[in-house]
Order: C-alpha cells, then structure tokens, then sequence
C-alpha cells in the first residue's frame, strides 16, 4: 500500500482507527482502506451506522453553540478524531473570531490533518496525546498556551469515552480534567449505550474487538451519567443523541428511542 501524502511517516495502514472509520463514516477522505472495510462491516451489521454518526456530528455543533452563548471562549477537545466540516474552531470562531480551540488526539493522522488545515490559524491547535494519561494530557495542552486553564474551558469529550475501558475508570478520567479547570468550565460529552438496542450494540462492539482489534464499551445511561458527578447537568439532562436541545428538523438524523448515544453537557459550579 503507498502511503497518502497527508498521513505520517511510521502510521500503521494495517490496523483500522476509531478516528479514521468515523471519518469515512461521514464520508470523508482521510482514511486508508482497512477503515473503509471496517466501516462497511459495521454498517452491514448496523445498516443505519451512518446517521449515528451524523447525529453525534450535530450533537456536536449544538453543544459548542450552547458553551459560546454561555461565554465560553476556549475549548479543549480531546479525543478529536479528524477535523471535517463543521469542527469546534470552525463553529466557535464564526461566532466569535477570538475563540480558540485545541484538538487533540492519539491518532497520529488525525493530529497531521488537524495541524494542516489549521496552518495559519493562531488560535487553533492541535497536539498527540492521550486521554488515559490525564497528567500527560493536561501537561502538552498547557505547553502550547491556547488554553488558559484559570479561565472557564469548555472540555468536548464526544464520542471518546466509550474507547476508554472500565479498567481506565473513564468517570475518573472525566474528574481529573473536571479539578484542572475553574468554576465556569463545561463539558460535553457523547457516549455510545446499549440502552436502547442492546442487541446491536453487542453485535459492533463484538465486531470490533474480533475483526478490528478495537474496544468499544457501549454503556448503560448510568453509567454515562456517572460521568458527570461533580457537574450541574444542563437541561434536558443525559438524552439521545438527537434529543438534547435540536435546532431544527434537521437535527433529528435518527428515530427517537433508536439512537446508539446518549448525550449530555455540565457545568461547573
């Protein structure tokens, strides 16, 4: 296989990535082959993959809108994946221009993108990191000086913490960034459940492990919902993807009661 330009020396195009299979989900074009593959066996097994990940996409959009009219300025966003269309800086700086955002990832492609189409954009960046090494984490995104960690964060955590394994403690992990950040702060996570079809999730999260080598914990709403102690849950609370706070009909990708993620956003008092 000969390496794309835009992916790093030493990337391993033989093992699918969380980041890549969502890309080519969305239908974008950084991704090898082997996430392509990856992403049509899950939508043979699930055929409306695809909407869950156009729903997750708008959950998006919808939670950084909210943190900007709350005044956030700042956003961190772990767990990032590939920048596509609509990402955070793109969102928050066309509302505010002085908005800055800092991606980060432990997919070395997706840090390469980001870092690419990000030339030129002082207020945006984008680091390797990993969200298991909170420390490590915290301690890469203060070198790079766009977040000001005295001053309110808005932490993105969206569809990240199901690749966490329980031996990780995903809820802990959520309350070491939680105690780096001042009262003002929020978060907004995304998660993948088995609350609603608890048979199609064992069936991708079997896949993944079996063909992809890939964890994938689809967990219940109280176990998501575990994850905001510490944080005021902003109404309506931990809901389906398509459920927290639409804009439009456009914003309904998936059939209530049939969503894979639940969703949600905190604050800190």
């Amino acid at each position: 296989m000969d390496r794309p330009a835009w992916a790093p020396e030493g990337v391993d195009m033989t093992q699918a990535s969380p980041a890549r299979m969502y890309d080519a989900l969305l239908g974008g074009s950084h991704n090898f082959e082997i996430d392509r593959q990856a992403a049509e066996m899950g939508k043979k097994l699930v055929p409306d993959l695809p909407r869950l990940a156009l729903s997750n996409r708008a959950f998006l959009r919808r939670a950084v809108r909210y943190l900007m009219d709350a005044g956030v300025r700042q956003f961190f966003d772990v767990g990032s994946g590939i920048p596509t269309a609509g990402n955070v800086h793109e969102i928050a700086q066309e509302i505010d221009p002085a908005a800055r955002v800092l991606y980060a990832d432990i997919d070395p492609v997706a840090v390469a993108h980001a870092k690419a189409i990000l030339s030129g954009n002082e207020r945006a960046g984008a680091i390797e990191a990993d969200l298991r090494k909170p420390a490590d984490l915290l301690e890469r995104a203060r070198a790079t000086g766009l977040v000001d960690f005295s001053q309110p964060v808005g932490i993105l955590l969206v569809a990240v913490l199901h690749l966490v394994g329980d031996e990780d403690r995903p809820a802990e992990l959520v309350s070491e960034l939680r105690a780096a950040v001042p009262g003002g702060s929020y978060v907004a996570i995304s998660h993948l459940t088995s609350a609603q079809r608890p048979e199609d999730a064992a069936k991708l999260g079997a896949n993944a492990e079996n063909e992809n080598k890939i964890g994938i914990h689809f967990r219940s709403r109280a176990a998501i919902t575990t994850m905001f102690d510490g944080w005021e849950l902003i109404e309506p609370g931990v809901v389906e993807l398509p459920l927290w706070r639409p804009e439009s009909e456009r914003d309904h990708h998936e059939a209530p009661g049939r969503s894979l993620g639940l969703a949600g956003v905190g604050r800190k008092p």
